[in-house]
């Protein structure tokens, strides 16, 4: 078989020798495949003249720079001749409002500074090359959030510089740093990039400017500005030289655009609630229904709002402490004053464009929109304007008096800080009340929209648990209503606006803009950690997440350790928050429930400190011998921190410490998290 094998393939191979070496296909593809080849050397290059390379952007498909140059804030100063920028960080908007009065007052002085940065948009890694341009300068306006950290847009740049070793020599800067006394860190984010940028080597131009949100910030704001120019002009050697200059930084487009381009209310994607899609966050918040709403109060003259949230099919998950934010929108009967009072028909489509084409903002909300949804949604138009805000005010306004009056409010005077103090912040007036009390007072209404700053968000302590409610948030809030000095009925915007929300038979659900904070406020790992909780009001939101959890752990045979809760209301048959549920803990054995009622008795006021006294030596068993937790949650400005001394004279009392002990002692329960605070003022 081998040998016949073999003769047939001689015979093939001596068949493939005698025939010829291409046939007509092969040669027809060699010549086609020769003639591309000349074409592309010789003929194609030169076919069509070529632009010159420094033009070669002209040919791209998009005229967008790269994200590399959008984020540069160095090529930006270079490429628009600006020696200054300013960096926000910012979680309610006043950094970033103080920030751009900074760039626009710079330019008074004859200094260009490039429009208030995001450090989140930007490479700070940057920031040693600034010294490459003459006389520069960095500003940062830092707000401390939380129990010392920084805001959302600037932790990632905190992180960096703490961990890093930059060199900055040559760097010249200055630092504000916005914070509220009643918060134990209190300005712990100004304190620290004064403190490392001077670490790195930067040069520090004036002291660091240290804002108080408990008492008055925008004093506070003005006195350090005061001295930051002055200092600035010493430093690079620079004379005094005010321009008067236009400080507008938007300019009034008219758009003409089919309403379905029209911004209505979303934060940042166009026609984001039509087409709801995750993740949501605080740029994409969830619109979820209003599945339940009931009023909390059993009497007396004020209310107190649960309101239950269906966030199925949203993906957003949750644990008892953490935070739901709401977007609100204000009240049309406001909304309404304006356009009759400056004569404007709010259903005007408008666009404000930034008029710096280096900035990243090019809009101060989004744009499109009417004006009724710039004022309804995207803009605060109830609380105290600012001093510069009355400067402006004061360049539209005709009658003499009512002039003179804006400008001396808006002066550094002592006169002219004592009157904006008593006229504007103790009567409480807002932009729209000046217009309604000074009639001559006729801005334009863009004006006004890019002088008011942004509504914002509004959080509140989760009420329930994920445990038990997985598909729904609670929300536990009440219903804000005052009368100011002027005899103005003035609401908050957020509760009167869930007030409106009550489900009803015959309409469809109401839907609420909103998203998840997470928190740092959580429950011990083990459930048998024993837990001692203080909220009066709705400072007991929180608690009862952490009750319902604990109780379905019990029920499900598990041991838990002791679970207490010291709740604090003015009276028992009227406010006392969620007795009933309270009452069916206590029944299964799992809570132990302190009540003080401070308005039950004529002559006496027993508050929750006083129980807190009362039980000193179980508390201090709790927390010394048993590795117990302590949770605060409610008001900052006085309750918190009378708990705070309190607990610091139970751990001096019963555990023999000195004073200086005993503070050192919660300190380290802070550290350790087992002293948590969730706290406003």
């Amino acid at each position: 078989m081998d040998e016949v094998a073999a003769g047939t393939g001689d015979a093939a191979a001596m068949a493939a020798a005698s025939a010829p070496m291409f046939g007509v296909l092969d040669i027809v593809l060699l010549a086609g495949m020769a003639g591309f080849g000349i074409y592309w050397v010789y003929f194609r290059s030169s076919s069509k003249p070529q632009p010159p390379p420094t033009k070669g952007y002209t040919m791209q498909p998009t005229l967008v720079a790269p994200k590399a140059n959008d984020s540069s804030f160095i090529a930006k100063m270079k490429a628009s001749g600006k020696n200054i920028v300013v960096f926000y960080g910012s979680q309610t908007g006043t950094a970033e409002e103080f920030a751009l009065r900074l760039v626009k007052e710079a330019a008074r002085y004859g200094m260009k500074a490039l429009y208030p940065a995001d450090p989140e948009e930007c490479e700070m890694e940057e920031l040693s090359k600034l010294s490459e341009i003459n006389n520069s300068l960095v500003i940062f306006c830092m707000a401390t959030y939380g129990e010392g950290d920084p805001t959302d847009n600037a932790s990632a740049f905190y992180e960096w510089l703490k961990s890093e070793e930059p060199d900055l020599t040559g760097v010249n800067y200055a630092v504000f740093g916005l914070g509220n006394k009643t918060y134990e860190h209190f300005n712990s984010m100004g304190k620290f990039f004064d403190k490392r940028l001077e670490e790195l080597g930067a040069t520090r131009v004036v002291e660091a400017g240290v804002g108080d949100d408990d008492g008055n910030m925008e004093e506070d704001f003005l006195t350090w500005k005061d001295t930051l120019w002055p200092a600035v002009l010493d430093f690079f050697g620079l004379e005094m030289n005010l321009q008067e200059i236009s400080m507008r930084q938007y300019r009034l487009e008219i758009p003409d655009v089919p309403s379905e381009k029209l911004f209505t209310g979303e934060i940042a994607r166009l026609r984001a609630y039509q087409t709801q899609r995750p993740p949501f966050d605080a740029k994409n918040p969830f619109l979820a229904q209003v599945t339940a709403w009931r009023e909390l109060h059993k009497g007396g003259d004020r209310s107190c709002m649960h309101i239950e949230l269906d966030i199925s099919n949203s993906k957003l998950r949750y644990d008892a402490g953490d935070h739901v934010a709401v977007y609100p929108v204000n009240d049309p009967a406001l909304v309404n004053r304006f356009g009759e009072l400056l004569s404007v028909d709010l259903d005007t489509p408008i666009s404000l464009v930034n008029i710096d084409d280096q900035s990243t903002k090019k809009h101060p909300f989004p744009c499109p929109c009417t004006y009724r949804t710039a004022l309804s949604h995207y803009l605060d138009i109830t609380s105290n304007p600012r001093t510069h805000v009355l400067k402006e005010l004061a360049e539209h306004t005709t009658n003499f008096e009512e002039k003179q009056k804006l400008l001396m409010m808006a002066s550094s005077s002592v006169e002219g800080k004592e009157l904006y103090q008593q006229w504007v912040l103790h009567d409480n007036r807002s932009l729209l009340h000046i217009l309604e009390d000074l009639p001559s007072c006729k801005p334009s209404l863009d004006l006004v929209c890019e002088l008011l700053t942004r509504l914002q968000s509004r959080y509140y302590s989760i009420s329930s648990s994920s445990k038990l409610h997985p598909e729904t948030v609670h929300i536990t809030a009440v219903l804000l209503k005052y009368t100011t000095p002027t005899g103005r009925i003035n609401k908050g915007v957020a509760t009167t606006w869930l007030a409106s929300k009550k489900p009803q038979l015959d309409q469809p659900p109401h839907q609420v803009p909103v998203f998840i904070r997470k928190s740092q406020f959580r429950l011990p790992a083990r459930h048998q950690t024993p837990i001692i909780m203080i909220g009066p009001g709705t400072g007991v939101a929180p608690f009862r997440g952490f009750i319902q959890e604990r109780l379905k752990v019990k029920r499900e045979g598990k041991p838990v350790g002791d679970t207490v809760l010291f709740f604090g209301c003015r009276k028992k048959k009227e406010d006392f928050l969620y007795e009933e549920e309270f009452e069916e803990s206590i029944q299964e054995g799992l809570l132990t429930l302190h009540t003080a009622f401070s308005r039950e008795q004529p002559d006496t006021k027993v508050y929750v400190t006083h129980l807190l006294k009362e039980q000193g030596e179980y508390i201090w068993r709790i927390i010394s011998e048993e590795s117990g937790h302590i949770y605060v949650c409610g008001d900052a400005r006085n309750m918190a921190r009378d708990v705070h001394d309190i607990i610091v004279d139970i751990c001096s009392k019963y555990g023999k410490l000195s004073s200086s002990e005993a503070h050192a002692f919660v300190k380290k329960l802070e550290t350790q998290r087992r002293y948590s605070a969730d706290v406003w003022s």
